[in-house]
């Protein structure tokens, strides 16, 4: 089986890709490389003259790596995404595509602790190369940081149970897998609910661990920076939090407070929308599960 195949079918990938309004001649960017789909339907509508730079942070992807004389892919965070662009010589694009989604590669792979199904070391790292772990995030935040965080990113009601009964048990012996994990909670968490209410903890501790709201708003930012005016901005979001962080950015060019006006009184923001918001078809969903909670917005450069 090759490499690639171990990586989820990308989701929404025509809707995603038609976003973009593809020039033959533009230069464009994947800020989710993995398994590379969206890359190689972007490359397959680019002409000779065309460009393509990638962005992934976990090394397993780079054995995904396109063979093309017009493909970049660079193993490096998002949120860097102007400065890498600049060492490789491009201070615009014609358009910037974001898949925010977890591949199914790292679910899959037992030994990365995303997932529920597998007994692992809590890591959820997706750059493997440094910066805290799950681990760390169990085993040493208070109890007021483990209740935001499951609050924030879980949405769990009981956030605040849960925070005080990880403190709990870890002062007996530390909470060291996800089976730790697991066991630590199991009379908070009813039977009939147990793998929502798993998915949704791991889901939050894994955004935590990896700063995904931190990185999603410094990459916001940037991209008008980047973009050309008329360029493109297509991303696909998959938590409710992340899609209202990018719908407020399209609306307002900010994440907080009201949207800046010019001397006239009128909206003054660097992105428009394109269309409204797109969601995967049944068929989609039927043969992904995973795209049921996916969101496409996209925007253009004004």
């Amino acid at each position: 089986m090759e490499e690639g195949n171990r990586y989820h079918d990308p989701v929404l990938l025509a809707a995603s890709v038609d976003g973009l309004d593809i020039k033959e001649d533009g230069v464009y960017v994947d800020v989710t490389f993995g398994g590379g789909g969206h890359s190689k339907e972007i490359l397959r509508r680019l002409g000779p003259e065309g460009r393509l730079v990638a962005f992934d942070q976990d090394e397993d992807a780079l054995a995904n790596a396109i063979e093309d004389e017009r493909f970049q892919l660079i193993n490096e965070n998002f949120r860097y995404l102007k400065r890498f662009l600049k060492f490789y010589g491009i201070t615009e694009v014609d358009g910037i595509l974001g898949d925010f989604g977890v591949s199914s590669h790292q679910f899959d792979e037992a030994s990365r602790g995303f997932s529920i199904r597998f007994d692992a070391e809590l890591d959820m790292r997706m750059n493997q190369k440094g910066g805290k772990s799950a681990f760390e995030v169990v085993n040493t935040y208070k109890v007021d940081e483990l209740t935001r965080v499951f609050k924030e990113y879980g949405e769990l009601r009981n956030a605040k149970a849960l925070a005080n009964q990880i403190v709990a048990e870890r002062n007996s012996n530390p909470i060291k897998t996800t089976e730790d994990l697991k066991t630590a909670l199991r009379r908070f968490i009813p039977k009939m609910r147990e793998n929502k209410i798993l998915a949704q903890l791991f889901q939050a501790i894994r955004i935590e661990v990896n700063e995904e709201v931190d990185v999603l708003k410094e990459f916001l930012e940037q991209v008008p920076q980047v973009l050309k005016e008329g360029g493109r901005l297509s991303v696909i979001s998959y938590h409710s939090l992340e899609d209202r962080l990018v719908k407020r950015f399209i609306r307002d060019g900010k994440f907080e407070g009201q949207a800046e006006k010019d001397f006239y009184g009128n909206i003054d923001v660097p992105l428009k929308k394109i269309n409204g918001l797109i969601t995967p078809s049944t068929e989609e969903i039927e043969k992904n599960n995973r795209a049921r909670s996916a969101k496409l917005r996209v925007a253009e450069k004004i």
